[in-house]
């Protein structure tokens, strides 16, 4: 079994920023591929950004290419999400989840392929 839980959101201004964190227990960290996802009332829960088992490979949706940027630190268990330039459509709950799927190169944006999710963290983009 895996807990994850996030911390990090708030309410920020737009053009603000936001450091959102993602730490995990109960099963070895550095061989599961994280990735966050965001869920806005009224929609889908949607891919935001991905990161493999050493951090060497990373993924994002074209949404928040070039303003957000997912890195991980296996020695803390944490992976973290920066949000800069935010905009009132990245409101939403995001949260992360765990993929255990044996392979070190491995991102994914499809949130059936992932194992464990943790309870979400609201961020408020508005001014």
């Amino acid at each position: 079994q895996v807990q994850l839980v996030e911390s990090g959101g708030g309410l920020v201004q737009p053009g603000g920023s936001l450091r959102l964190s993602c730490t995990a227990s109960g099963r070895t960290f550095s061989t599961s591929a994280m990735g966050w996802f965001r869920q806005a009332p009224g929609k889908e829960r949607e891919f935001v950004a991905a990161i493999s088992w050493s951090g060497g490979r990373t993924d994002y949706a074209d949404s928040v290419k070039g303003r957000f940027t997912i890195s991980r630190d296996n020695a803390k268990n944490t992976v973290y999400l920066q949000m800069n330039s935010l905009k009132p459509e990245d409101t939403a709950v995001y949260y992360c989840a765990a993929d255990f799927r044996p392979s070190p190169l491995l991102v994914s944006r499809s949130k059936h392929e992932y194992d464990y999710w943790g309870q979400g963290t609201q961020v408020t983009v508005s001014s």
